[in-house]
């Protein structure tokens, strides 16, 4: 620390910084709250321990010397930082500000954080968000190493949920999208009409690939023999413009597939099909912050609701 900054005081910049603004020592004391002898006592001590005079007394007023106007610049930058400062702190405490970072497979993103960030952005316009669409086993990986203050997923199997807290959403629902050119519109089809097309899906192991098996074995189908295994959503667009080409995603994935692209829809398929349900979770012993904190609560209530 420099000589200077050790033995000023904030009260002396504080002091500084009016005097500079309204060129009279009456009026910065009464700014400050302070009675005027407190003012010129505080004023001398702060010239004696800069060692040189910083205002110029006048019978109209007070004019800055040059090291005057020099520390008056100076303090009044530092008590705007200060300012800021608090105000940050403020908006740190009340959830207002801050870094949240949320982990959701692709359904629950669509479906939960989506309108969440809708509203956090008119409510808490200052969060700054990180949002990681992927699978359950890697969005718990995140949680457990601290990189996800929460996330929207499935316990991965085998796994123990004693250090987690789970809040349950809905199953989702599986809606096949294809091309509207799909011979399927002229007639409702079951799941064995379409074993022969070619399906674009998550690979083995995910949970839709998984509900997707185990409905056609539930109806003695034969699974799908032509499968294009990928997650990316700009692949599934690409390969849907096939009219042989279907793809299984959940609702929230359909309605966003269909509403952005008049060559796709949703097959009137005979069959349901549900996935099981994936959860809002968080680590048990992890204090979040408050704009973390807000942002679960939001999920929350929007999960519940849903």
């Amino acid at each position: 620390m420099s000589a200077l900054a050790a033995r000023l005081h904030l009260k002396h910049l504080r002091l500084i910084a009016a005097i500079a603004e309204q060129g009279q020592l009456s009026v910065a004391a009464d700014l400050l709250g302070m009675t005027q002898p407190a003012a010129s006592r505080a004023l001398a001590e702060a010239e004696d321990r800069v060692g040189a005079a910083l205002f110029e007394r006048h019978p109209k007023g007070m004019l800055m010397t040059d090291i005057g106007e020099s520390l008056a610049r100076r303090a009044r930058n530092i008590l705007d930082e200060l300012n800021d400062a608090s105000a940050e702190v403020d908006r740190l405490r009340s959830g207002l500000g801050g870094v949240v970072r949320i982990g959701a497979v692709t359904g629950a993103a669509v479906g939960y954080v989506a309108p969440a960030i809708r509203h956090l952005r008119r409510t808490a316009p200052e969060v700054e968000l990180h949002v990681e669409v992927s699978t359950s086993d890697t969005l718990m990986a995140g949680l457990l190493s601290l990189r996800h203050d929460m996330i929207l997923s499935r316990v991965p199997v085998g796994m123990s949920p004693g250090a987690l807290t789970l809040r349950r959403a809905r199953g989702e629902q599986v809606s096949i999208v294809a091309n509207v050119a799909h011979p399927g519109f002229a007639r409702p089809p079951g799941l064995a009409d379409l074993a022969d097309n070619d399906w674009v899906i998550q690979g083995p192991g995910s949970p839709i690939r998984r509900a997707m098996e185990e409905a056609f074995l539930a109806r003695g189908a034969p699974l799908p023999r032509n499968v294009i295994n990928t997650s990316s959503l700009l692949m599934v667009l690409a390969l849907l413009q096939s009219p042989e080409a279907v793809t299984p995603v959940s609702q929230e994935v359909a309605a966003l597939l269909t509403a952005g692209h008049a060559s796709l829809a949703v097959l009137p398929l005979q069959d349901r099909i549900t996935v099981e349900p994936y959860s809002l979770i968080t680590l048990r012993d992890r204090r979040l912050s408050p704009a973390a904190a807000r942002c679960r609560d939001l999920l929350s209530d929007l999960v519940a609701a849903g």
